[in-house]
């Protein structure tokens, strides 16, 4: 057909007519002049959703991006490296790595108003980047909820008028368990406290096991011996993974727009708590040697934090899960996606560094109550949840009432995290359906298969032995290699594929002047070389996995665990190769053929549309996103 003819036919396709571009006027047809998504996407594509106010976006990435992570995690880097020497490589990971793909993701989202698979149409040769996310996401959704599932059972547990894990009097207790010990106690070899459980002797002591540990691992979990030993489900357990899951649909299946309103909650009341739990830690016996011992610098380990500074980033930030691309997606076009990059890193790192007061003003108090260093009673992950808090608070006058509010805080931190993930994960699904396959309940169908498929998964997660399989997925499905990979990737292929001049010229074209070059720099150079650096480090430095440092993992669990990583590692190279033998044509051929479909509008036929569209190219046209679906629409009945 001649070129009259494909735009012609191109013009009945459309749904808004190619009339309603009046000369002169600078307005594309759809664009919603108060900023809305476009409504003329092509045939067969529904309108897409927008956020109803900005605030909704900022507080959906604060409630994601704010978890566990930043209120455990960091505190615990912390007191491992040194304490305040930790800020050091921190702060310069963070504006190196943290930032730049922060807003990279937001801005990729906003700009092709896609999730996390057809936002790589910028360069199609790469799509396996954005089903790479889907997997890790997906993995990170399926675990991630256990915390809540355990915090939700130590909720209930907290409404009694004694803390079951603040006695020995319990059927789940051993002969060796000892509610309290001083250290000054043990003296002259032999033990005297009260509070004892039958006569024990200073030697007798390194058996000894204290009530909350107990609590933990013989109610709670109730483990066995190993990975290969699933033994009975914890039906008490499951029925509070089964409430947890319920709710997250319900927050979850009427899209943004519900989604947007919950988070004000559950993003905001967290903090409310965190500041009732400081005010009360601060004033607690030993409360200033904990926090000094979180900020006192010591530098003799400024050499050895780099690595855990840059995982921590990677892992807070949470940097290539594709969850961020999708919130980003449902912007206004020319929302000022640079600056929300900048706020959101604030909050994130502010939070962290918050949290840290919180969390050692209670060690403090616990390790003055045991007379021990605040070195020996400060633990890492599930650990410090479930088991350093939890005692501390059974230490405390009203021992319940802040039990009830630190699990509470715990349950919304979480929650909001995993309803914005599994937002993410729908939303790259749903993506992937063109207009003709539209059903009036396909979101709630589709987000009511992806709760029942991941509950059915975290059933091993419930028994026995579930702690072990819990421990694999955190360990390889969404760890520090998986989320390096994804970001070094995303970085090449933005910046060296697509081309960074061209991405920045696209940024530009949405908020309305150009981010300042760093951006740029380090998308190319330093990004990418900080994530090949940790994650060649994490290679070499590999250890076989353990359990609390006992247990060690046979080797078939070693390979689930890599099986788990490398579902979504190759992803990338496998949809590559696979791109690349099946195209016609040398490779040179098929080079040209995906810049030409990355976006950057080299096709004759797409330039003459983006002028029928836009009259004025001085003009910023609020519907972008609506103009490359149409070049996709153009590209494929002409070449195709």
């Amino acid at each position: 057909k001649t070129k009259l003819e494909k735009l012609k036919t191109l013009k009945l396709l459309l749904l808004v007519p190619l009339t309603a571009v009046v000369a002169g006027s600078g307005v594309c047809p759809g664009a919603d002049k108060k900023g809305g998504v476009a409504t003329g996407a092509g045939p067969g594509y529904q309108e897409r959703e927008t956020w109803t106010r900005q605030m909704d976006f900022i507080m959906s990435c604060v409630g994601f991006a704010v978890g566990l992570g930043n209120v455990w995690r960091f505190p615990y880097l912390c007191y491992k490296n040194g304490g305040g020497v930790f800020l050091i490589p921190y702060l310069l990971i963070v504006f190196v790595g943290g930032i730049p793909i922060f807003f990279l993701e937001i801005a990729l989202g906003q700009f092709m108003k896609a999730g996390s698979i057809n936002v790589w149409n910028i360069a199609p040769l790469f799509k396996g980047l954005g089903y790479a996310s889907m997997v890790i996401v997906f993995f990170c959704n399926t675990y991630y909820i256990m915390v809540l599932a355990w915090g939700f059972y130590y909720l209930i547990k907290s409404f009694n008028a004694t803390l079951p894990w603040s006695t020995c009097n319990n059927e789940w207790n051993t002969p060796s368990c000892i509610e309290i010990f001083h250290q000054q106690d043990c003296s002259n070899g032999s033990l005297s406290n009260a509070t004892v459980t039958g006569n024990m002797t200073c030697a007798e002591l390194e058996d000894a096991r204290s009530p909350i540990i107990e609590f933990w691992e013989n109610k709670v979990l109730n483990i066995s011996s190993g990975l290969d030993e699933a033994g009975q489900v914890n039906w008490e357990l499951t029925l509070c993974l089964m409430a947890v899951w319920v709710l997250v649909y319900f927050c979850v299946w009427k899209g943004v727009k519900s989604t947007g309103k919950i988070v004000y909650f559950t993003a905001t009341f967290p903090y409310v708590v965190l500041i009732i739990l400081l005010v009360r830690g601060v004033t607690l016996p030993g409360a200033y040697n904990g926090i000094m011992y979180y900020i006192k610098p010591d530098w003799s380990k400024l050499q050895e934090v780099w690595i855990d500074a840059g995982t921590q980033i990677f892992f807070s930030y949470a940097i290539g899960l594709g969850a961020l691309t999708a919130l980003g997606s449902y912007n206004r076009f020319n929302n000022d996606c640079y600056k929300d990059a900048f706020i959101l890193a604030l909050i994130n790192s502010g939070t962290s560094f918050f949290s840290g007061f919180v969390v050692f003003s209670i060690l403090g108090f616990m390790a003055a109550e045991q007379g021990v260093d605040v070195s020996q009673v400060a633990e890492s992950g599930p650990g410090l949840a479930f088991i350093a808090y939890p005692k501390a608070v059974s230490l405390m006058p009203v021992a319940p009432l802040w039990a009830a509010l630190f699990f509470f805080m715990l349950l919304l931190l979480g929650l909001d995290s995993q309803f914005v993930g599994v937002e993410g994960f729908i939303t790259g699904i749903l993506d992937l359906f063109p207009g003709k396959y539209q059903h009036r309940y396909k979101r709630e169908i589709a987000v009511a298969l992806c709760c029942l498929l991941c509950f059915i998964i975290d059933l091993s997660m419930v028994t026995q032995g579930g702690m072990y399989v819990f421990q694999l997925f955190d360990y390889y499905s969404a760890s520090g290699m998986t989320l390096l990979w994804q970001a070094l990737w995303e970085c090449i292929v933005v910046a060296w594929v697509y081309g960074a001049d061209r991405f920045m010229d696209d940024v530009a074209r949405m908020i309305g002047y150009r981010p300042f070059p760093w951006m740029k720099w380090c998308w190319s150079f330093l990004t990418p070389c900080l994530c090949m650096g940790i994650f060649l480090f994490h290679l070499v430095n590999y250890k076989q996995l353990t359990y609390n440092n006992v247990y060690v993992y046979p080797w078939w669990g070693e390979v689930i665990g890599w099986c788990l990583a490398l579902s979504s590692m190759l992803c990338i190279p496998v949809s590559l190769l696979y791109k690349l033998f099946r195209a016609k044509g040398t490779l040179r051929e098929v080079s040209a053929h995906t810049q030409t479909h990355g976006g950057e509008d080299v096709n004759s036929d797409t330039k003459v549309l983006r002028q029928l569209l836009c009259p004025s190219e001085t003009v910023r046209c609020e519907g972008g996103s609506q103009l490359l679906e149409l070049n996709q629409v153009l590209d494929y009945h002409t070449l195709h």
